[in-house]
């Protein structure tokens, strides 16, 4: 008897230890909480941003999260899940809430990939506009951005008849001309898919008729993109790890002129977590772009003020309220606070 509940004791004792030793090796598979930290550059740098300035955890538990949105009127932030294929919603009162699913990818038959939507931006008219990985378009909401629902009208899903690789980011003229990449990274194969019809990566005008016109073709991986608040220039990000730059051009008429390197990273790509991916600019023109180790800040000639530098985890977009006090950055599962000067 007492040598059978010995050895009962036993095998609980080590079913014990496997269980324990389970999930400690999933507690360290998690990704690790980014830790974010300040490096000033430039005197000008320390305008902009508080040496002391907080990197903070508003939402996680995310599958990549992109193309943040700060909504001023409704002190809400927007932002996408891709591979969930949701847009959710951040209030400083009730946290994250979903806000719109599907909100990239509406066909009934099954695929797999990044369906959601990525990029978000608010039309010159207030309407909620999406860049569609899943369908393959940029989209309006139809109802008003107050009351949600997944029913969409296409602004631009071709161009000469050929089907877009997959809408990443974009930015609205106030005259309502709409630029956006179409880079591969929402078809299920990427460069390799069977259903990718355009040969090069776009960046494309629509106008506000809809027609739309084909800017550049010559950059591989073509993804954040913005506009200068004078709305003379256009800021282009690569991703291509072989070619992590920002490009800048200027823009005349309904064309891109004098082409020029705005920054090259190439030389650190990989030695980080992250890319030249999305970016946004403030009143000043100062630029704040994910790159490798976080967010890289510019001023208008492309000279690098400093960094906010986010370990452990890639960035891949980022938000600014109105009043420019706010920054607001998706990370790969999670979304970040950071507030400025």
């Amino acid at each position: 008897m007492i040598r059978s509940l010995d050895n009962k004791l036993k095998a609980s004792f080590m079913k014990t230890i496997v269980l324990l030793f389970i999930i400690t090796s999933l507690c360290c598979c998690r990704q690790a909480k980014p830790i974010g930290s300040i490096e000033s550059l430039d005197p000008d740098f320390d305008l902009i941003v508080n040496k002391n300035a907080k990197v903070e955890i508003i939402a996680e538990d995310l599958d990549w999260s992109e193309g943040p949105l700060w909504i001023d009127s409704l002190k809400m932030l927007l932002f996408s899940d891709v591979p969930a294929n949701t847009v959710y919603k951040w209030t400083q009162e009730k946290g994250k809430e979903v806000y719109l699913t599907p909100s990239g990818y509406t066909d009934t038959i099954k695929r797999g990939g990044e369906t959601g939507s990525n990029g978000l931006l608010l039309s010159p008219t207030g309407k909620l506009v999406l860049c569609q990985h899943g369908n393959r378009q940029i989209a309006e909401m139809l109802p008003d951005i107050s009351h949600p629902a997944p029913q969409f009208r296409t602004l631009a899903d071709t161009f000469q008849g050929k089907k877009f690789n997959s809408p990443n980011d974009a930015v609205f003229k106030k005259n309502g001309d709409l630029y956006f990449t179409d880079p591969p990274y929402g078809l299920e194969r990427n460069m390799q898919d069977s259903l990718k019809e355009i040969p090069f990566q776009g960046v494309y005008l629509v106008k506000p008729s809809g027609e739309v016109k084909l800017l550049l073709d010559s950059i591989t991986r073509p993804n954040g993109i913005a506009l200068t608040p004078d709305e003379k220039t256009l800021i282009v990000a690569n991703s291509d790890q072989n070619r992590l730059r920002w490009y800048a051009y200027d823009i005349m008429g309904d064309s891109l002129i004098r082409g020029r390197v705005f920054y090259d990273a190439t030389a650190v790509a990989g030695s980080q977590p992250g890319s030249a991916d999305g970016l946004k600019i403030d009143k000043n023109g100062n630029i704040f772009a994910t790159g490798p180790g976080g967010i890289w800040v510019f001023n208008r000639k492309g000279k690098v003020l400093g960094k906010i530098k986010i370990a452990d985890v890639p960035t891949s977009n980022c938000a600014l309220t109105p009043d420019q006090r706010t920054l607001f950055v998706t990370a790969d599962m999670y979304v970040l606070r950071i507030k400025l000067r």
